[in-house]
Formats: structure tokens, sequence, C-alpha cells
């Protein structure tokens, strides 16, 4: 007989999907941030190599993602002595992994679309530095947002790294790619379907929230003939 879940126990699993996933991003966010200005605003040998990275870190696979991972976290790693693995904190330190590269290479990408000109009238104005970096943030805002929402959008999505280094332990690690995952290999579809149903919804709703924010002030290009 396959045993239900409870309505408290998906109302748990919704909720850890959103800190994990959430937090992850957030975190993700500021720590790639700085690194994308960084790589704007200066030259220097293996720049280029580095953006190579980036850009291939943005379609690196979750799985060696959580290897990699559990590998510094498992009691024989570098990191076991501190506790870490399949713990919520894992699943955190797994999906920064994943996001970092993409709102870093996103967001440099859409640095490089500014208009240069741009930042040179500000600094002949006597901008300072801090202010370049704010004019070229504002300027970039949209790309900045996207890398964001396609950020979000994989981690909390991803299944594979999560799985490695959480466990999917009932109660504990369980985030909604996972319950998806084990009601499937239970044959309990009807369940695996809402949870589905669920996690989609939850994906539009923050997406649209995120959609929204990088809309803002835009207007639709309309064409126009000319005589």
């Amino acid at each position: 007989m396959v045993q239900e879940i409870t309505l408290n126990e998906i109302i748990e699993i919704i909720r850890l999907t959103l800190f994990v996933s959430g937090l992850s991003t957030l975190i993700a966010f500021f720590l790639a941030l700085p690194a994308a200005f960084f790589l704007y605003f200066n030259q220097f040998p293996g720049r280029k190599i580095i953006i190579a990275l980036i850009n291939t870190g943005m379609g690196l696979p979750p799985v060696v993602v959580g290897l990699i991972v559990a590998l510094f976290l498992w009691r024989n790693g570098p990191l076991g002595g501190l506790k870490l693995m399949y713990t919520p904190l894992a699943m955190i330190i797994a999906q920064i992994i994943l996001a970092w590269p993409i709102i870093a290479g996103l967001s440099l990408a859409a640095f490089q679309q500014v208009d240069p000109e741009l930042l040179f009238q500000a600094k002949a104005l006597g901008a300072s530095k801090k202010q370049l970096v704010l004019t070229l943030a504002r300027e970039a805002r949209l790309g900045e947002i996207s890398g964001i929402i396609a950020a979000f959008g994989a981690v909390i999505s991803e299944v594979g790294a999560v799985l490695m280094v959480g466990g999917n332990i009932k109660g504990q690690t369980r985030v909604l790619t996972t319950a998806i995952l084990q009601e499937t290999r239970l044959g309990n579809f009807h369940l695996a379907v809402i949870l589905a149903l669920i996690l989609l919804t939850i994906s539009l709703t923050i997406n649209l929230l995120l959609t929204t924010w990088q809309q803002k002030g835009q207007k639709p290009w309309r064409y126009q003939s000319w005589k």
C-alpha cells in the first residue's frame, strides 16, 4: 500500500523549496555581481579564460556539482568535520554553485551591451568609481534581472545535486523536485502530478513577479513609417 503524505508535509516541502532556492539565488546574486563588475572594469591576463569558465559553468551538469560538493562535505572530505552532508545548508551550497555562473555570465553580458560613451561622459563629469558602478548597474538592469530569473529557474527545478547532498530525507531535506521523484518511484502518480503543478505554479508566480519588476517602465516598441 502506497503511503500518502499529509498536507502539513506538503506545506513543509514547499517551505523548504522556497527557502533553499530563494536563499541560494540571493546569495549567488550578491557574490556574482561584484565578479561581473570586476571583469567589466578590469583588463588582465587570463580574463578571457575566466569568462570562458563562467560561460561553461552556466551549463554545468547538476550531478557534477553534487559530486564535487559531496566530496568536500563527506565525512572524509576537507569539510567533513562541519557535518553539513544531508542538510539544507549542503543543498544551498550546491545551488549557489549552480546559480553563480548564470548570474555572473548574464550580468557581464548585459554590462557589455551598455554604451561605453555613457560611462565616459559620466566620468568626464566627475563621477566617482562608485557612481560609475551604480550607473552601469542601472543601465544593465534588464540583463541582471534576467540572470536572477534564469538562475532561480535552474535551481528550483534541479534534482540531481540536491538529491546527492541532501538525501531527500523526509521532514528535513525533501523539496518539491525530490518529492516528485520519490512519489513517481512509488507509483503514486496522482500525488506526483499535484506536486509538479505546485512547482510550476510557484515558478510561474515568482517569474511573473520578477518579470514585472524587470519590465517596469519599459515601453513596447512600435513600428512607425517614415516618409
